[in-house]
């Protein structure tokens, strides 16, 4: 048996990167998907992979986006039992040379697209009896980094709408956790990697405790872990998978 067996799941930017290994591990452990994207041909083409996979086209900016997408869960496959909010952008730019729309922009994707998915999903979850949100961060939730405010910021906004949601939707069997990975390779990632000033790539990765960025499994399986009824006593809680990089600055 899978630890997902049975479990309805909606995972949004679901067509690359980590969304696109949280689909494959969670339809490896048995549950029934449904992925959100913009970029229609790379969803589709990861859904018709998958079988007991679905896509659909989801701007996580757009209320209604967000209503279709759970809509089409419930014509779908009847019930919805975890969301992972998973979209996500990434823009560099320092605070002085930054546009404030390109800001805002990072902002409205990563953090309200957040917020959106909990609130649309809320009173469904709640009807059905409970299950799990898991509202993937980064670890530029706990710190901050040159270039990237708009990033930070809304990675630490994602922090306090988890806790804020583990409150308000305990009483009605709703989970909600936030996942924290450090360096993954994925193209975001290995992006941002190139960006980096001040510091050596190598003797950063080196003086980090396990000395390498993430395979997305690697995440994709703690975020699955948290979809589990394994995890039912946990809610309101930041799960770091970064190889140790904030357990010290080694660097």
């Amino acid at each position: 048996m899978g630890r997902l067996d049975g479990k309805v799941a909606l995972i949004t930017g679901g067509a690359r990167g980590m969304g696109k290994s949280h689909a494959r591990h969670f339809v490896a452990e048995g549950a029934r998907v449904v992925i959100g994207d913009v970029l229609d041909d790379k969803g589709q083409a990861v859904a018709d992979g998958l079988e007991g996979c679905h896509y659909v086209h989801q701007d996580v900016t757009s209320e209604a986006d967000w209503s279709a997408a759970v809509a089409a869960v419930l014509d779908t496959y009847g019930r919805l039992d975890v969301l992972v909010n998973n979209a996500g952008i990434l823009r560099h730019g320092s605070i002085a040379e930054m546009e404030p729309a390109e800001f805002r922009r990072v902002i409205d994707v990563n953090l309200v697209g957040c917020w959106l998915g909990v609130h649309t999903v809320a009173p469904v979850m709640t009807a059905g009896g409970g299950g799990s949100i898991v509202n993937v961060s980064s670890i530029e939730g706990f710190a901050g980094a040159a270039g990237l405010s708009a990033y930070s910021a809304s990675k630490f906004g994602i922090r306090g709408v988890t806790r804020s949601a583990a409150q308000e939707l305990g009483p009605a069997g709703i989970r909600v956790n936030s996942v924290h990975p450090g360096g993954v390779l994925t193209s975001m990632s290995l992006g941002a990697a190139e960006h980096m000033t001040g510091i050596d790539p190598a003797a950063f990765l080196k003086a980090m405790p396990i000395a390498r960025f993430a395979e997305p499994i690697e995440i994709s399986r703690l975020v699955a872990f948290l979809a589990s009824d394994e995890s039912s006593y946990t809610t309101g809680a930041e799960f770091v998978a970064d190889g140790g990089l904030l357990s010290g600055p080694g660097y």
